[in-house]
């Protein structure tokens, strides 16, 4: 059969699922009297996240150049990711108990305190903050993929709508905005410490955080404002009773049941080289490749270029997204980006001084975040399209993540910059193969069905 028609094999797995789904949904309709559309919602909560993260994503980046002490901010930010890994078990779960909109909300409470923990950055702030932001950011991430697929879902369901195209379109739009805090925060960052080439000025320092932590103010109240989309579900809600201890059995379900999908096993590479991606930007990028050439006060600058080319591709990727086969030739297309990039920076790239040399950081940014725009969009996307039970699914793929994430930051002080991007150039072979072979699985399971 001929891989050029797609939309149907991934709605031809939902339907498949669906009519297998436990009793208890995971996903529960919308109220028949809402007051905003599903698109409003999801224009929210990309409004939400785009101020929450402005403020999260510039610190995280500045974290291994402003908190270097005893490498307090990489130690910091690996026990983040650590924590998150942990977490991100009874993740699925907990979002399960508290619907998907107050997930969100506890999980913005994290970001807000480790921002504040940044204004007096020691071992006894830094270490109980980025404990409790890896918890409540497991719950949160489970909870945004599962409100904006719930979303789009709905919507396609309403007005008769390809799931693909729809998933695909709602994906591009969040993560466009995703990426675009990269710029704004990083344009904040950039002008607040214009003027500190060492990252040494406490003024200056105190007065980005002030300002991080009233963007964050804005993006938890824009959180109230989003509508309950999923109710909490009785032990009896459906036709198996669940045992009495069904919270401790949703927990090991949640955390287990993926594993036992083929098709997870064969994305789980993919997920984990985006944490292992995205943390070399934060811990490698921004501290061996742009801060010898461009200093302390060039990350932000180098960063905007990066999120910039994200929100593009994040935008354009998901207005192409209809199925599988349209986000493998994308996610191809990704990896070759990014392939190259690491190929230059292994073989070619030392660093000099000049207009030249001056412009390398920024190119490898800007092209580094073309892929990375890719892989948010299709892997959000591919998760909603491929499993019934998101909440599971999303959780286990950011644990995945995250362990990789968390690898980096604990290795990266010790590591040299050849064996780093040595090390991420293998998994990105690794990651690319395997999900080539889950297009392949995929389609030949559809075909079968035919």
């Amino acid at each position: 059969m001929s891989l050029a028609i797609r939309p149907e094999i991934t709605s031809s797995f939902r339907d498949d699922e669906e009519q297998a789904a436990a009793a208890v949904p995971l996903l529960a309709a919308a109220s028949p009297t809402r007051s905003r559309s599903h698109a409003g919602d999801v224009h929210i909560l990309s409004a939400a996240f785009l101020f929450v993260f402005s403020a999260y994503l510039p610190t995280q980046n500045l974290q291994s150049t402003l908190n270097n002490d005893g490498n307090l901010g990489a130690v910091s930010m690996g026990i983040v990711y650590v924590s998150f890994t942990v977490f991100a078990a009874t993740a699925a779960a907990v979002v399960r108990g508290l619907g998907s909109r107050a997930a969100l909300l506890l999980g913005t409470s994290g970001y807000a305190l480790f921002i504040l923990a940044n204004l007096h950055p020691t071992w006894y702030t830094m270490v109980p903050a980025s404990i409790y932001l890896g918890f409540a950011s497991s719950i949160m991430w489970v909870g945004q993929g599962t409100y904006l697929t719930s979303a789009a879902f709905s919507h396609a369901t309403e007005n008769k709508l390809n799931d693909g195209q729809v998933l695909g379109r709602f994906n591009g739009e969040f993560w466009g905005m995703f990426a675009s805090t990269q710029v704004i925060g990083n344009l904040i960052s950039l002008v607040v410490l214009r003027n500190d080439k060492d990252g040494g000025g406490a003024e200056e320092k105190n007065l980005l955080f002030t300002v991080f932590l009233g963007c964050m103010v804005v993006g938890i109240v824009l959180m109230c404002l989003l509508s309950r989309r999923d109710e909490n579900i009785g032990v009896e809600g459906g036709d198996h009773e669940l045992p009495e201890n069904s919270l401790l059995w949703d927990m090991s379900k949640s955390a287990v049941a993926p594993l036992a999908d083929r098709r997870m096993l064969l994305l789980a590479p993919l997920l984990a080289y985006y944490g292992l991606q995205k943390a070399f930007v934060w811990a490698v990028f921004t501290k061996s490749i742009v801060t010898p050439v461009l200093g302390v006060a060039g990350v932000g600058g180098a960063m905007a270029l990066y999120g910039t080319s994200g929100v593009i591709s994040s935008l354009v990727a998901g207005r192409l997204t209809t199925g599988l086969y349209s986000s493998t030739l994308i996610v191809s297309a990704g990896a070759v980006l990014q392939a190259g990039v690491l190929l230059w920076l292994l073989l070619f790239y030392s660093p000099v001084g000049g207009v030249l040399g001056s412009a390398a950081p920024l190119l490898v940014g800007a092209v580094w975040g073309v892929g990375d725009g890719i892989l948010n969009t299709q892997l959000s996307a591919l998760i909603g399209l491929l499993f019934k039970d998101k909440e599971a699914a999303f959780a286990l793929g950011k644990m995945w993540q995250a362990a990789a994430t968390a690898a980096v930051f604990f290795l990266s002080p010790g590591a040299t910059l050849q064996g780093m991007l040595a090390a991420v150039a293998a998994a990105l072979v690794v990651a690319l193969t395997a999900f080539l072979s889950l297009s392949l699985v995929v389609e030949r399971s559809y075909a079968l069905k035919l």
